[in-house]
């Protein structure tokens, strides 16, 4: 039987917090998380889930419980002595004009722009005569800027615009279109779509994606057959084609019309990992689909259309990717031939201006190379350092290209790009209150406990004095394919700038070098990925960058996962956990939305004893147990319909039952927010200070330097 939830019973716990030289005391009292009698039977075992009531995110008492929890976090927040002047700092660095590279859509030429602390981006546009005017402004979607510019397309001849939004941070997306000489709506707002492009065919219509309205809960009801329709203008919604997943359920369905409006492309996929392939000549009527993949064992994608032939990024065959060529008429995978052949480095292409640029990643960091569609190597182009440049992408007839470069002491500023004379200027400098040069980033490569060898990039104010006591942030991701490459954040600069230490590595699981260090990080490979976590903080431990008592480990979604599972394996190498928006619960992940489709990277319980044997070996929320835990603050959000806040609810009332120790273990429970895209520009000050005030009110500091 459940017992009743009583929001006004909490349990007092007396916390003595010695805080590295802070020996105050701290009142905590946590809310009472009442324990339910759930147990699930995984291949003869018996696994209790004492928190499931958790799950229910449309329930009274879960909502109570959301409340309470967030009144002992701030109530906590609020004691830490320099928490207003750190927002002071944080507000001033962020409060800097930002704008974007310009692109030209019909007869206007349109931008983006935040003023410097704009809750959202405004989109501006320039008419032929150079006259400026607001063109979408986000910050009118709601009156707290929670509902954010989710996309933007546009029709070919720039006369119409679908812009999709996003509510609270909700993965869920309304398409509107704006007639963009009258600014008027044309037609139905689409509702329910998710996970989605949005693909003109000319100026008639546009291929999108979603799901079909699930059972339950919307922001937790699992959601596994994702379907592509055609939406004509001017018809309703409800009259909208289906043109492909109808027929059997895939996770993950897109579909694109290449540049020259000639071919529909469809990837469809069961996990976030391996595509099928399919292509449908839009010259002729009633065209079949044809399949041009038909497993999902590597992944593939056509880049462009050109000339009657199609180019591929492919992983067929080549770990680290490669473009291959095809002829649009017989392009099954049997007729690709190489194009640009595949190197030691992963690849990352783009095409803009009558060319194709192939982006490498080299130990990390970015290299570029210039292509004609011949084939023929244009030119190795030059970037400003060491560092991540994206972009080089635009229309065929772009006379001019646009790219940023970025690292973690360079605020990201955006360059102009000649392509046929290969010279770059810069476009937009940022004026960010931030000497680079007082700034220093160098890249190590440490060993991991089985030998393999892992690169990390530490960040430091010059000068720094290597003796164990610098305030040291450690983030990391590794999985899914994902590569961390270096750029600049205001937060990190205040980090810095207060004297802290921020380390990046990049660990198996990531794409930094391509399908094999991926793969080497998932499934019953997971563990890799979490101790070359461990390896880069005793890496930093050992050369007095930091100490266990000054060190702070951080990550988000896999990341969450990452910092959970290091923080049960090694609750004793760091001072402070940041588990964030975190996959934390391994045996059920596969319930929620489309988290089925993770099973690449992690397996599921399900698939045999072993895999749950496996998972549950290493799964966050079943490795707490009763010893004395890193101060930890879980942060997560409402309407996080991703990662559903149930991990981090059981997570965190886990934490708070089995704590034996005297650090405070706190949820951050951001109301009105998802999975991290879209939030307020207010809502992630707030955020990046809270969590910096904990950490280093946790390691005892008590002043900014």
């Amino acid at each position: 039987m459940r017992k009743t939830f009583m929001t006004l019973l909490v349990a007092i716990v007396i916390i003595s917090c010695k805080q590295g030289n802070n020996d105050a005391k701290v009142e905590i009292k946590y809310p009472e998380t009442h324990k339910g009698d759930v147990v699930d039977t995984y291949f003869g075992v018996e696994v209790a889930d004492p928190y499931r009531w958790l799950e229910d995110d449309r329930s009274e008492e879960t909502a109570a419980w959301v409340k309470a929890e967030n009144e002992v976090t701030f109530d906590y927040l609020a004691q830490i002595p320099f928490r207003d002047e750190l927002k002071k700092q944080m507000e001033e660095a962020w409060n800097y004009e930002k704008i974007s590279a310009p692109f030209k859509e019909g007869k206007y030429t349109y931008f983006f722009k935040n003023d410097g602390l704009q809750n959202q981006s405004v989109m501006y546009r320039k008419d032929e005569a150079g006259k400026e005017e607001v063109f979408l402004d986000p910050n009118k979607f709601s009156k707290d800027g929670t509902t954010s510019l989710g996309s933007i397309d546009f029709s070919e001849d720039g006369s119409k615009l679908a812009y999709a939004i996003s509510e609270g941070g909700s993965d869920w997306r309304k398409v509107i279109v704006l007639d963009t000489e009258t600014k008027q709506v044309v037609g139905d707002t689409l509702v329910d779509v998710k996970f989605s492009g949005v693909s003109w065919l000319g100026n008639e219509g546009f291929y999108y994606s979603s799901y079909d309205k699930p059972e339950g809960s919307e922001l937790s009801a699992k959601t596994d057959q994702h379907k592509l329709y055609f939406h004509k203008l001017g018809t309703a919604q409800k009259e909208d084609a289906l043109v492909f997943g109808g027929d059997k359920k895939r996770r993950y369905v897109g579909g694109s019309v290449t540049s020259d409006n000639k071919y529909l492309v469809i990837t469809a996929a069961n996990s976030t990992y391996g595509n099928e392939l399919y292509l449908k000549d839009l010259t002729k009527s009633n065209s079949p689909i044809v399949t041009l993949v038909d497993n999902f064992e590597t992944s593939s994608y056509v880049l462009d259309s050109k000339d009657g032939k199609l180019f591929i990024v492919t992983d067929h065959q080549a770990p680290n990717k490669k473009i291959v060529v095809a002829d649009a008429n017989k392009a099954t995978q049997a007729n690709w031939t190489d194009f640009i052949a595949e190197t030691e480095n992963v690849l990352s292409p783009s095409k803009g201006a009558g060319y194709l640029f192939a982006s490498y990643l080299k130990d990390a960091v970015s290299y570029v190379k210039q292509y004609d569609y011949s084939g023929k190597e244009i030119r190795v182009v030059e970037l400003p350092g060491i560092g991540t440049a994206s972009g080089f992408g635009g229309k065929e007839k772009d006379e001019t290209l646009y790219f940023s470069f970025t690292n973690y002491i360079t605020p990201g500023t955006i360059y102009s790009f000649d392509p046929k004379e290969g010279v770059s200027k810069v476009y937009e400098q940022p004026k960010v209150k931030f000497d680079s040069s007082q700034y220093e980033s160098k890249q190590v490569f440490y060993t991991s406990k089985d030998g393999t060898k892992v690169p990390m990039i530490i960040t430091y104010k010059k000068g720094t004095e290597l003796n164990g006591k610098n305030p040291t942030m450690l983030y990391a991701y590794g999985g899914f394919n994902i590569s961390l490459t270096p750029s600049f954040s205001i937060a990190n600069a205040i980090w810095l700038e207060n004297g802290g230490i921020y380390a990046v590595p990049n660990l198996r699981g990531g794409g930094e070098y391509g399908k094999k260090w991926h793969v080497a990080g998932t499934k019953m490979q997971k563990q890799n990925v979490f101790d070359d976590f461990i390896a880069a903080a005793q890496y930093l431990i050992d050369n007095n960058y930091t100490s266990s008592d000054y060190l702070a480990i951080k990550g988000g979604s896999n990341g969450g996962l990452l910092v959970g599972a290091t923080m049960t394996q090694r609750p004793d190498l760091m001072k402070v956990a940041l588990p964030a928006v975190g996959v934390l619960d391994m045996l059920r992940y596969h319930t929620f939305t489309a988290g089925a489709g993770w099973a690449y990277d992690y397996g599921t319980a399900e698939d045999n004893k072993e895999m749950f044997e496996y998972l549950k070996g290493y799964s966050p929320l079943h490795n707490v147990k009763a010893v004395a835990y890193p101060a930890t603050m879980v942060t997560t959000g409402d309407h996080d319909d991703r990662v559903v806040p149930a991990h981090s609810f059981k997570f965190a009332a886990e934490l708070q039952a089995k704590n034996t120790g005297n650090n405070p273990m706190l949820i951050r429970i951001e109301t009105n927010a998802g999975h991290g895209a879209g939030k307020s520009v207010a809502q992630q000050v707030q955020e990046h200070v809270d969590l910096q005030a904990f950490t280093l009110y946790s390691m005892g500091i008590q002043s900014l330097k």
